[in-house]
């Protein structure tokens, strides 16, 4: 598994394109913005997009999804729960997949899994393939997602942040903005995950 981190936009997004280096298919998580720079990253990797994975609606994650699905044809999945127009909501048009809780998507030999992590909007989702996990704006290194834009929620977040705290194993963490992390680190030093294991 390759994983290629682009920052894009100006609230600097990642974005992530993970690929089978086996087959050359590959996932584009997030294209928040600057679909040209993530074309010419697949075009001269020659890579196959076969899924477009939203963590959520906000358009600082969705606004280059339209230009990337119509030049690859990959299929956009995301949250039904984040489908709309305005605030954290994003239109994906036709033949969008509704993913959630559970919901897992093959890429060539790899294997992402959908797990619902709302509070930061009501749609947020985590996806986790092999020893990484996509945390989106749930989960940033230090920190977490915030929740005084329209659809937040702090007792979501933070039962979403236990969830997270509580799952077996170790991860890699790739948050939507900042740096990369671990899931043990965050669960010895994030003060917001450390605060919801405290929360009912």
């Amino acid at each position: 598994m390759l994983i290629k981190t682009f920052t894009v936009g100006q609230i600097e997004t990642n974005c992530y394109i993970v690929t089978d280096e086996d087959t050359l298919q590959c996932a584009v998580i997030d294209p928040g913005d600057e679909s040209n720079v993530i074309l010419n990253y697949l075009e001269e990797h020659k890579l196959k997009a076969k899924y477009i994975f939203l963590t959520h609606g906000h358009f600082d994650h969705t606004m280059a999804a339209a230009a990337v699905q119509a030049e690859t044809g990959a299929t956009l999945c995301m949250s039904r729960k984040d489908v709309g127009k305005g605030d954290y909501r994003y239109d994906p048009g036709d033949g969008a997949v509704m993913y959630g809780e559970g919901d897992s998507f093959h890429v060539g030999g790899l294997t992402f899994q959908v797990i619902e992590t709302p509070g930061h909007t009501p749609g947020g989702v985590c996806l986790i393939c092999q020893d990484a996990i996509f945390t989106g704006d749930t989960l940033f290194a230090g920190s977490c997602g915030r929740t005084d834009l329209p659809g937040g929620d702090m007792g979501a977040l933070l039962r979403s942040l236990k969830r997270l705290y509580e799952l077996p194993g170790e991860y890699e963490v790739y948050p939507g903005h900042m740096g990369t992390s671990t899931l043990d680190k965050e669960r010895r030093f994030n003060y917001y995950m450390k605060y919801a294991l405290q929360t009912p």
